[in-house]
């Protein structure tokens, strides 16, 4: 892009007149090239001085930047900058600037994570992936185990039916249950409380049974402090126990280790699990995958590492997808922890290349995911290389919303608030305390019931009316991409980054709207 090109489409965006693939072409340009973000400062802090000396009004800007821009309002000058400066924000400054603008801090919450679980049933239906931070609060396991890693290093398996709360990262309430620390040495002085005492932990590993009104320690290895309510504080060394009650009688004993799940156990367990699970959900795919309304499907392993092709695994007959190439993307475990089953598509460019003809009427979309970071405003699962009549465009925006479009018409005018196509966003499901984990997302476009639905891990996010002028009752692909969008061009080499930051193990295009009930049972059999 030359010095006039650039110019020219600052004047676009700042007039707002510009269209979409031009934004996209001044935002890869922006994002590499600070000169032309100076430029496109400088340019904007005149054309503000200019409408505030004129006494221009300003419209409010919307909530969300991410869609005021295609929204259809005539938004003016302050306001589209804003909305620019946002957008790119987490591009441009990553410290504090002389213009004013410093970077915000995203917050997670919580004093510990789910690192493994064996059969695992949390009370009021809650649900805990591994991975998952723990809430704040107490809480209840009704029946299996599961490891947690808090943030100071201690690591606890907890037996159900246990009832128990994280106070810090150094501390834990177990009200009734069994648990099992091993503690490091920056984490010596670790506090576990029952209602009959507190243990003090001088390192390295113990073990806590709290049931019908009494509690047992065992000193596995090292040492720790006993403190009763009523009593001198008593130490304890490895190899020794104690049972102690509400009415302050205590036993000595000899610690037993084989009375609670240490971590080579409740590891085996885990792989076990997950060997059963995994074969499971082999059964049900090679089911799955002579289902008539199946198109697509691909599990993400590249195996070939010269052809870097993907074989279509439908086994239909009737379907005319043939076999995608891996472009650039990296191979990674898949959710099942097998090496190089899984796509990481987070290096600029990666994608995987298919054609996909043919109509359609419905359509459903569904993949797992793992997600790095939202670092860029789109972030492709599915898209068609251009943005054509009646094709579909399914991504994920940088605030963590699901994005599904399918386009109706090509007399898009923003001015005139005329909309080329209806966007279906969901709920927001995705934070930064969520990076690294295994994701199911799926999307439904219903035409005979009239809606969209985005789904994650099985249940609905949201459901949405199609509105009767954005219906498109016959879709097409054609040439696709999953993981990216689009491609640079012979005249200018410069595209958007829209690829995926984050790894894909499975992804599969149905040519018909599925069940709720269908969704929900594809995640049940492909959950690790």
């Amino acid at each position: 892009m030359n010095r006039s090109d650039r110019s020219r489409l600052i004047d676009a965006l700042i007039e707002d007149d510009i269209s979409e693939a031009d934004f996209l072409l001044l935002e890869a340009e922006m994002s590499i090239d600070p000169q032309v973000r100076e430029e496109y400062y400088q340019r904007l802090e005149l054309a503000t001085l200019l409408e505030t000396t004129l006494g221009s009004e300003v419209v409010p800007m919307p909530t969300s930047a991410t869609s005021s821009w295609w929204s259809g309002a005539r938004v003016m000058v302050a306001a589209a900058a804003v909305v620019m400066v946002l957008s790119l924000a987490s591009i441009f400054w990553t410290q504090p600037a002389d213009n004013g603008f410093a970077p915000v801090e995203k917050l997670a919450q919580g004093f510990g994570v789910v690192v493994g679980q064996v059969d695992a049933e949390w009370a009021d239906g809650r649900l805990l992936a591994d991975g998952d931070l723990l809430p704040a609060g107490e809480l209840a396991l009704v029946s299996g185990a599961a490891q947690i890693e808090l943030f100071s290093g201690v690591s606890v398996i907890v037996e159900g039916a246990a009832q128990f709360e994280i106070v810090s990262p150094m501390e834990i309430n177990l009200v009734a249950g069994k648990m099992r620390a091993r503690v490091p040495e920056a984490a010596h002085g670790f506090l576990v409380n029952s209602p009959e005492g507190r243990v003090v932990d001088l390192g390295t590993e113990f073990a806590l049974d709290v049931i019908d009104g009494q509690s047992v320690v065992h000193v596995l290895e090292g040492e720790i402090e006993w403190h009763s309510k009523d009593q001198p504080m008593q130490q304890l060394d490895g190899g020794q126990a104690i049972r102690f009650d509400a009415n302050g009688d205590t036993e000595a004993m000899a610690a037993d280790a084989s009375a609670f799940i240490g971590i080579e156990e409740i590891t085996a367990r885990r792989n076990s699990s997950r060997v059963a699970q995994f074969e499971r959900w082999e059964r049900y795919t090679t089911d799955l995958q002579q289902d008539p309304r199946l198109v697509a499907h691909y599990s993400m392993d590249a195996a070939d590492q010269w052809s870097r092709r993907l074989p279509n695994g439908v086994m239909s007959s009737a379907t005319q997808v043939g076999e995608g190439a891996v472009v650039a993307a990296a191979e990674v475990a898949d959710r099942w922890g097998r090496s190089g089953q899984a796509l990481d598509f987070s290096p600029t460019g990666s994608r995987v290349r298919l054609v996909v003809p043919g109509e359609f009427r419905s359509m459903t979309f569904l993949t797992w995911v793992k997600i790095n970071s939202l670092d860029r405003w789109f972030n492709s699962l599915f898209l068609t290389d251009g943005h054509e009549l009646h094709e579909p465009h399914w991504q994920i925006m940088d605030d963590g919303r699901l994005f599904f479009s399918v386009k109706k018409n090509d007399n898009y005018d923003s001015a005139k608030g005329v909309q080329d196509k209806h966007i279906f966003y969901s709920p927001s499901f995705w934070d930064s305390s969520m990076s690294g984990q295994w994701l199911m997302v799926a999307t439904v476009y219903n035409v005979d019931a009239r809606e969209t639905t985005h789904f994650l891990n099985g249940q609905v996010l949201s459901r949405e009316t199609i509105p009767e002028e954005f219906l498109v009752e016959t879709t097409n692909i054609g040439a696709a991409s999953i993981g990216n969008w689009g491609m640079p061009s012979r005249e200018d080499p410069a595209f958007a980054v829209r690829n995926l930051n984050g790894s894909m193990d499975e992804f599969a295009f149905f040519a018909a709207a599925l069940s709720d009930e269908k969704i929900t049972e594809i995640y049940q059999h492909g959950k690790p």
